[in-house]
């Protein structure tokens, strides 16, 4: 991978992008794809990254380069890296869904019956 990262509190995207090795413009579209990467701004509108960001943007380097995922791919395995137990079928978010589902399968039922 690449350099360790420094011991900073926060990294501006000129820094981040020798560390990663990435252009500084996929930075800034890595940020509107993966909301794990949320840089502050300076009074000048400067992007203030956080170690915190920088070592998500490794993981997203990992993923996409090393592990091929799609950004799609990545986005979820990130997610599930970043947020554990989000795919947990008991988790609240996982019974919403499948209730959902739940609905449009009656519906669709209803539906077929109204139509036969």
């Amino acid at each position: 991978m690449s350099a360790a990262i420094p011991d900073k509190k926060y990294f501006k995207i000129g820094e981040v992008s020798r560390l990663s090795e990435l252009e500084p413009h996929v930075l800034r579209f890595w940020e509107s794809e993966f909301h794990e990467i949320n840089p502050k701004k300076d009074g000048g509108n400067q992007r203030l990254y956080r170690r915190k960001d920088v070592e998500i943007i490794f993981k997203i380097k990992r993923l996409l380069y090393d592990e091929k995922f799609t950004i799609a791919g990545a986005r979820v395995k990130l997610r599930e890296e970043t947020s554990p137990g989000q795919g947990d079928p008991a988790s609240p978010k996982v019974r919403e869904i499948k209730e959902g589902f739940k609905a449009i399968k009656k519906s669709i039922a209803e539906i077929r019956n109204i139509l036969s």
